[in-house]
């Protein structure tokens, strides 16, 4: 274990260079290679599912000593069918057609130039991530098969996991005759790490995905020296129009708050139509308290749902990742508009109704990366999609926007043919 600033920014130094010439490597890996690594990899984690085990238990104890949140534990926490869905995970990827060299545009001018442009790999990707131990295995896999290098830095409680994890890469990639630098993890926990990947590694590191709280992501954004795919946090809603059916909005409420809490597409917030409030809200937070939610109403909402605890204007900024929930009340589709605009981080929102002229308001005038109608918030995942998987969600509005995945982990460049054209 490295605790020295010297001997860290030498090893930091060290992996970019290693990750770099890895890179160049993958860039001209054949599909076939790059889908046997990954399956290699599966088998590999499969194998391994007690070390990692192991491994994750020390981790959840001590989390737990520590006081940890329930959410935050559950985050944390593998089990065999977690294992097996990361190995599937792996798989998944495996499938999907690869992005590189595919031609998304094609055209010819009128000199006789054709000109296509063609995905291409980024280079290196560093990815900073927090509790989740799984995106040690995800990350890896969709940077491979968009044909990059990537260093990754789990959070310090998640170590043992993510380490353990990466081990099986490694193991996988080797199999498949690609360079083990491809994935690499940085070996200790200190912060100083986060800051050597955001000056770039001397230029090896092309761009920085950062997956994690509010703190985490507002120091990567303030410091990084390359480009940032992030999001500060997920603010999601669900809105019940007056056109919603009851029982939907029931279950999709239901679905997108209290499925998993602890994720970045769980609903914080539920905004009801006043014009259906007195029919839809009762049944809707008598649901959601049945399930353990503490329910946060605004003054309208505790009008009509006395047992609400007062929520302030700062309960609609918070992403709780528990089991609570802000509640308001609004003036249908364009006051829900509204409230989204003033509070949401631009994540996932959800409409609930049966009025197609409402949906289409609200997808032309909600600004998030996400919008569903009909759907769970929790659906805001790489993996619903169909792109295996996913390393974020991304909130920005340059380059990769929603879920990113192989796609958005490729830049491109324009390939121009000829037939001997000058120009005058």
């Amino acid at each position: 274990m490295l605790d020295k600033v010297s001997d860290l920014a030498a090893v930091m130094a060290d992996m970019g260079v290693r990750a770099k010439a890895a890179a160049r490597v993958l860039a001209q890996a054949p599909t076939e290679t790059k889908d046997a690594a990954l399956r290699a990899m599966a088998e590999a984690v499969e194998a391994a599912t007690p070390e990692i085990l192991a491994a994750n238990k020390g981790d959840v104890e001590r989390a737990t000593a520590a006081g940890m949140a329930a959410a935050f534990v559950d985050r944390l926490k593998l089990d065999e069918g977690r294992v097996a869905a990361i190995a599937g995970a792996l798989r998944d990827i495996a499938a999907l057609p690869d992005p590189v060299g595919a031609v998304t545009e094609e055209w010819t001018r009128p000199n006789g130039l054709t000109i296509r442009r063609v995905r291409t790999p980024i280079g290196t990707i560093g990815v900073i991530y927090e509790s989740r131990p799984n995106v040690t295995a995800d990350a890896g896999a969709l940077c491979l098969k968009a044909g990059n290098a990537v260093i990754l830095r789990g959070g310090s409680d998640s170590a043992l996991s993510s380490r353990a994890i990466h081990a099986a890469l490694a193991k996988g990639l080797e199999a498949a005759g690609l360079p083990a630098d491809a994935i690499q993890i940085v070996p200790v926990s200190d912060r100083a790490a986060v800051g050597e990947m955001l000056a770039g590694l001397g230029g090896a590191i092309d761009v920085i995905v950062p997956r994690g709280g509010r703190s985490l992501v507002e120091r990567v954004q303030r410091d990084a020296r390359v480009p940032v795919f992030a999001h500060l946090e997920g603010l999601c809603h669900v809105y019940i129009d007056k056109a919603a059916d009851l029982d939907m909005a029931v279950a999709v409420t239901m679905n997108s708050k209290m499925r998993r809490t602890g994720i970045c597409g769980s609903a914080e917030t539920l905004l009801v139509d006043e014009a259906v409030a007195a029919s839809h809200l009762a049944p809707v937070l008598d649901a959601l308290a049945a399930k353990g939610c503490e329910i946060r109403g605004s003054e309208a909402v505790r009008a009509l749902y006395p047992a609400a605890k007062p929520a302030t204007e700062e309960d609609f900024r918070t992403e709780y990742l528990d089991a609570i929930i802000s509640v308001e009340i609004v003036r249908g589709v364009e006051g829900a508009i509204d409230h989204i605009a003033r509070f949401s981080s631009g994540h996932t929102e959800a409409i609930v109704t049966e009025d197609a002229a409402a949906v289409e308001r609200f997808f032309n005038a909600v600004d998030s990366a996400i919008l569903l109608h009909n759907a769970s918030t929790q659906f805001a995942d790489g993996g619903e999609f169909g792109f295996g998987g996913e390393i974020g969600i991304a909130t920005g509005k340059m380059h990769a926007r929603g879920p990113v995945g192989v796609e958005q982990l490729t830049s491109f460049n324009y390939r121009v043919s000829g037939t001997g054209q000058l120009r005058t």
